[in-house]
């Protein structure tokens, strides 16, 4: 599939930002290499205080030195914002259902995300893109800022085939949250997180965005370290509008498998089904829910189940760093809104 010419944005964005992110990147101490052992039970001397453990060089401890910033005031980004978890770095964060899958670490990071998306033939078969920045931000070793959907989409002004509804380019609605960990057992790489973010109807109404009152997402998000390079990744959630005659309630879940087949390459596949509760009212494109990038508060969407499958490569080079890319197409009869999709992101972590 040939990538329409406005993809190029994305090169350009890449090019302007890496000056500002390379200073954001150097505000860190050093970090050791991503892979560690388990976690070893840590023995203090009478004489030693937990900090001076966690930071000696010679303690034998599997505890990173960063993870003592928790503790450590003065080591915060911008004085105020935590680290990320570093126990979990041999994770990577998954690609696709970008605004709703959410990583079950505690992270401080910006992620930049380029997707472009082919609508199905019945719907005319054109393509959108969206250009995107997510961020997230620690406030303690447990408690999260994340903001997850906003940007830009790109469409060309295309006509969803016979329905008459015009496609603009336009800005995205708004979401943010709170999200906290649970459990973190580094020993057993075990991890589950759950939180709540709120869509502000803020988009705009020409890009099939800004409609109704604003969206619930309440979520719980999971992970495991499965041995041999392998991990696994869960989100599910319920998207509840505040007003379900112009929104769909939907319920998804997504889950990530990936294999980590060298120092800094992974190789990873994902799946996400999304089940519509119940219908809205709006009746220009009926059967069509919208997926994770719209909800379009459709008749007749209500018991519709459309499930998606994504293969993927990430590059990490380091614990600050991914760059990823993912192909997603869906997995049975039902389209929605999708024939294909591209999904590119870069990460760059605290």
């Amino acid at each position: 599939m040939k990538l329409p010419l406005s993809s190029a944005w994305v090169v350009v964005v890449c090019l302007l930002a890496a000056p500002a992110l390379a200073d954001f990147q150097d505000l860190a101490p050093p970090l050791p290499p991503a892979d560690v052992n388990p976690p070893q039970e840590l023995t203090l001397p009478a004489d030693q205080s937990l900090r001076d453990a966690l930071t000696a060089p010679e303690s034998n401890n599997i505890m990173h030195e960063s993870h003592a910033r928790y503790v450590a005031e003065d080591d915060r980004l911008f004085g105020v914002f935590a680290s990320s978890d570093h126990r979990f770095d041999d994770f990577i964060s998954p690609m696709t259902n970008p605004f709703f899958f959410e990583d079950p670490r505690t992270l401080t990071e910006a992620r930049f995300i380029f997707v472009n998306h082919r609508l199905p033939n019945s719907l005319g078969g054109d393509s959108l893109q969206l250009f995107a920045m997510q961020v997230r931000a620690a406030l303690t070793e447990r408690l999260s800022i994340i903001a997850t959907k906003d940007g830009y989409f790109t469409t060309g002004n295309s006509t969803l085939g016979g329905s008459g509804v015009v496609l603009n380019d336009g800005w995205a609605d708004l979401s943010a949250g709170l999200k906290y960990n649970l459990l973190a057992d580094a020993r057993r790489g075990s991890i589950v997180s759950i939180g709540a973010r709120y869509e502000l109807a803020s988009g705009a109404r020409r890009t099939l965005q800004g409609n109704g009152d604003g969206e619930f997402d309440l979520f719980l998000s999971a992970g495991q370290r499965l041995g041999c390079g392998w991990h696994w990744l869960s989100a599910t959630g319920f998207r509840l509008p505040a007003d379900t005659v112009e929104e769909n309630q939907i319920w998804y879940w997504s889950n990530h498998i990936d294999r980590k087949i060298s120092d800094t390459i992974y190789l990873f596949g994902e799946t996400n089904w999304y089940h519509w509760m119940k219908s809205g009212q709006a009746t220009a494109l009926p059967g069509i829910g919208g997926l994770d990038l719209f909800n379009l508060g459709q008749t007749g969407v209500a018991g519709n189940d459309v499930v998606t499958g994504a293969l993927g490569v990430k590059w990490k080079p380091s614990a600050r760093t991914e760059l990823g890319v993912a192909y997603e197409i869906p997995l049975g009869s039902n389209e929605d809104l999708i024939d294909d999709r591209f999904t590119f992101d870069w990460i760059v972590r605290y």
